[in-house]
Order: C-alpha cells, then sequence, then structure tokens
C-alpha cells in the first residue's frame, strides 16, 4: 500500500499501530514534522493530507492508502522557502522554532481555505467570503500553539503573504 509524501511514493508499514507521524518521522528521513503533546493539542506535527490540515499524531499510517501528504519539507526548502517561510523569517514568527513547522503548514492550508471561501468560527456572515482580519487569522490557526509566544507575529507573516495575494 502506497502513500505519497511530498511528491515521493512510499510503502505504509505492515504494523497498523504507527501513527502518521511517526511513520513520517522514522520511516521516511523527514524529520522536519515534530511531536509536541502526541495527543493532538499543540499542532506542531500539523500537516496536509490530500489539501486538509491535520494533526498527523492522531491518525494512523495505514488509513492513507493512496493519500497525498505535504509536510514542511514539501513547502520549501532553505534554498527556495515558500513565501510564508520567508515571512515567518522576516518577521521573526518564532523564537524556539519547535512550532514552527505545523505553524507554516497550517498557515499554507489556512490561505487555501480562505481563498476556496470556507467560514470559520470568527467569520461574520458564513454567506460571504471571509475577509482576513486578525482575529480570523488567530481563529484559524488557534490548533497552533506557540509556547514563546510569538504569535503577533505569526499573525503578521501570514497577514504580509495573504496581503500579497501569494
Amino acid at each position: 500500500m502506497p502513500i505519497v509524501i511530498n511528491s515521493l511514493e512510499y510503502q505504509l508499514p505492515a504494523d497498523p499501530r504507527v501513527s502518521l507521524l511517526d511513520f513520517i518521522r522514522d520511516h521516511t528521513g523527514l524529520p522536519g514534522t515534530k511531536k509536541g503533546c502526541d495527543h493532538g493539542q499543540c499542532g506542531a506535527c500539523t500537516v496536509i493530507l490530500d489539501g486538509v490540515r491535520i494533526n498527523s499524531c492522531l491518525t494512523l499510517a495505514v488509513m492513507h492508502d493512496n493519500c497525498d501528504v505535504i509536510t514542511i519539507e514539501g513547502i520549501g526548502s532553505a534554498e527556495q522557502p515558500s513565501a510564508l517561510q520567508q515571512a515567518f523569517v522576516k518577521h521573526d514568527g518564532f523564537q524556539c522554532g519547535y512550532c514552527t513547522p505545523g505553524q507554516i503548514c497550517s498557515a499554507t492550508a489556512m490561505l487555501a481555505e480562505i481563498a476556496e471561501g470556507w467560514p470559520s468560527d470568527a467569520t461574520q456572515d458564513i454567506g460571504t467570503r471571509p475577509s482576513l482580519s486578525d482575529e480570523e487569522i488567530r481563529e484559524r490557526m488557534s490548533g497552533n500553539l506557540c509556547r514563546c509566544g510569538a504569535y503577533p507575529n505569526i499573525v503578521a507573516a501570514i497577514r504580509e503573504v495573504a496581503d500579497a495575494g501569494q
């Protein structure tokens, strides 16, 4: 059974108990996805699965046969960082950096959600395309915790990319 991670195909583990997070970290050589709480509470393990952001610690790898996963390594690289990665550096959207891969994966998917018109709990009128207020960004990013408290800088980085239409 194959799974596609960052455009490369991998065979799923024989052990059905392996989480998607552990599979990514231990079986693919992709250490960017972080194990924070291992209970789905912090968002450090956020990846994009078939276009939707998920906490990879809460799902089993074998459940995702023929799925497409994007990790932080699939969003950009040191040589070619994505616009969000560049904005996080510019706005100092991290301190220790442990949550940053999950924050960037979540923000990448969040911007796609907004482009598709998905409402959130902060959306004033769900019948119209959501506007990207700071409140809207904070609500949509609330599943990603930063113990260092870099939230204003994270919001500024996301806002810069959203305003630039990237």
